[in-house]
């Protein structure tokens, strides 16, 4: 590792820890304005399956009080993009096969479709790690145009979940929508975790879970999704 390697890495560390705090009622202050997704929360990637992570797992009692919270605070716009793939789906390529569609895996969290206004939750199955080719979202956000803050939370920091955030971006910076907002709370995200000798054994790729969500918390707000820590 060169000198200027380790001053970056060791300086990702110091930004991540001194991330600046994000205030949910100045965030939802026009409620009618605002949306909060939700990636990949589904059973598959929590319990369930070859891709369940425990350090998934670990964010749903934090997302679940900020779903609780934003619609306390009257926010009514709350979506929940979600693998639900075809049996012959290509990523299986990249990925063990998951989260086929009508299996337990791809089901919602037992958590958001508990609660009380889980009838205005709208899911999005996605048969990519892509929340917008070919889905229901772009459609959506056509359809309300008075939304220009989102709330991405969920899995994986690296993948779906910078992907969706990355996208709402940059949809706003194309449309000229000066005051869109995207923001991704770094407590409320996650990925998962695969040591070398683990994936050595699997014939896989490794993952180092820590390193990986620090520097896609870090790429996101390099291209503009304000990213910090929610009370």
């Amino acid at each position: 590792m060169t000198e200027n390697e380790k001053a970056f890495l060791d300086w990702l560390a110091r930004w991540e820890a001194n991330l600046p705090t994000l205030e949910l009622e100045e965030i939802v202050a026009t409620p009618a304005h605002v949306a909060l997704l939700s990636s990949d929360l589904v059973k598959g990637f929590t319990t369930v399956g070859p891709l369940a992570s425990p350090r998934v797992a670990s964010i749903v009692p934090g997302v679940v009080r900020l779903f609780e919270r934003a619609y306390a605070l009257g926010v009514r716009h709350f979506l929940l993009t979600q693998d639900a793939h075809d049996p012959d789906a290509v990523e299986f390529s990249a990925y063990p096969p998951h989260c086929l569609v009508g299996s337990v895996q791809a089901e919602t969290i037992d958590e958001l479709n508990g609660l009380p206004f889980s009838d205005l939750l709208t899911v999005l199955p996605k048969n990519t790690i892509s929340s917008t080719i070919g889905t229901g979202l772009n459609a959506w956000l056509d359809a309300h145009p008075e939304v220009t803050t989102f709330i991405v939370v969920g899995d994986c920091t690296d993948i779906c979940v910078y992907q969706l955030a990355i996208d709402l971006r940059l949809r706003a910076n194309l449309l000229g929508v000066r005051d869109g907002r995207v923001l991704v709370p770094a407590n409320l995200v996650q990925t998962f975790d695969m040591d070398v000798e683990t994936a050595l054994e699997l014939g896989a790729l490794p993952h180092d879970g820590d390193l990986l969500h620090r520097l896609f918390l870090y790429h996101m707000a390099l291209n503009g999704v304000e990213v910090g820590t929610l009370n």
